[in-house]
C-alpha cells in the first residue's frame, strides 16, 4: 500500500453520496486512494457525476441505486459493489432524512419512517458487509451521526433519536469486532454548509461559537481518518464549532 495513497486496493461504499457529505467524503477516499461505490436513493445523475470525478484521477468508481432503509435493495447494492469493484473495506453510513417538526406534530408513521431511514439502514447495510470484513480480519465501518445526538438539536425528537441509536450501535459494533481488525466510530457534525442546512436560520449560525457554517471536507477528512486508523475505534468525532465541547 502506497504511502501517498493510504487506501490504495480497499473499496469504499458511501450511502447517501450524490451531494453534501456523502459527496465529500466519497471525492476524498478515492484521492486516498480507494475504489468507490456511491449509493443514492433518487439522484442518480448526480452519483454517477461523482463517479466520473472519482474515476478521472484513476479509481475504479461506481454509482447504485438502492433505498438502504430495505433489506432487498441492500443486498442488491453491496452484491453489485462485490462483483463490479470487490468485498467492501470501508463502509459510510450516510444517508438519512431530516425535517424540522416540534415534538407535538411528531406522529408515529412520522417517527417509524425516521428509524427505518435514519437508523435501520445503517444496521442493513453493515450487518451486510461485516462478514466480508471478518474474514479478511480489515473493515472499517463509519456512521455518520449528529450533534442533534448529544443536545437534542434544532429538527425534533425523531431525528435526534436515530441519530443518538447510531452511537449506539457503533459502540456495539466497536466492542465486537476490534480484536477482529474492524473498527467501528461515527462522526456528529453541526452546521455543514450543504443543501440540507441552507434554511438553517442565521441567528442559530451567530450561536456557533466560531460564528460559521463548517465546510464538507473538514468531515470528508475525519473520514478519510477513520478510514485510515487500526487503533481509533469506539469514538464519535466532533466536527460541531465548539457548539457541544467534549
Amino acid at each position: 500500500m502506497s504511502p501517498l495513497l493510504p487506501l490504495a486496493g480497499r473499496v469504499a461504499l458511501v450511502t447517501g453520496a450524490s451531494r453534501g457529505l456523502g459527496k465529500a467524503m466519497a471525492l476524498a477516499l478515492g484521492e486516498a486512494g480507494a475504489d468507490v461505490a456511491l449509493n443514492c436513493r433518487a439522484q442518480t445523475q448526480a452519483a454517477e457525476a461523482v463517479a466520473q470525478a472519482i474515476r478521472s484521477i484513476g479509481r475504479r468508481a461506481i454509482a447504485v441505486q438502492a433505498d438502504v432503509s430495505l433489506s432487498a435493495d441492500v443486498e442488491r447494492l453491496v452484491a453489485t459493489t462485490e462483483r463490479e469493484l470487490g468485498n467492501v473495506g470501508v463502509l459510510v453510513n450516510n444517508a438519512g432524512i431530516a425535517k424540522i417538526l416540534p415534538a407535538d406534530q411528531v406522529t408515529a408513521e412520522i417517527w417509524n419512517e425516521f428509524l427505518r431511514v435514519n437508523l435501520t439502514s445503517v444496521f442493513l447495510v453493515s450487518q451486510r458487509v461485516i462478514p466480508a470484513m471478518r474474514a479478511a480480519r480489515w473493515g472499517r465501518l463509519i456512521h455518520l451521526s449528529s450533534i442533534a445526538a448529544q443536545y437534542g438539536g434544532l429538527i425534533g425528537p425523531h431525528y435526534s433519536a436515530t441519530k443518538a441509536g447510531i452511537l449506539g450501535l457503533m459502540r456495539s459494533y466497536a466492542s465486537q469486532y476490534a480484536k477482529e481488525g474492524i473498527t467501528s466510530n461515527a462522526i456528529a457534525p453541526a452546521l455543514i454548509e450543504t443543501d440540507m442546512t441552507a434554511n438553517i436560520p442565521k441567528e442559530i449560525v451567530s450561536r456557533t461559537p466560531v460564528g460559521s457554517f463548517g465546510e464538507p471536507d473538514e468531515v470528508a477528512r475525519l473520514a478519510v481518518l477513520l478510514a485510515q486508523s487500526s487503533y481509533i475505534t469506539g469514538q464519535t468525532l466532533n466536527p460541531n464549532g465548539g457548539m457541544y465541547p467534549t
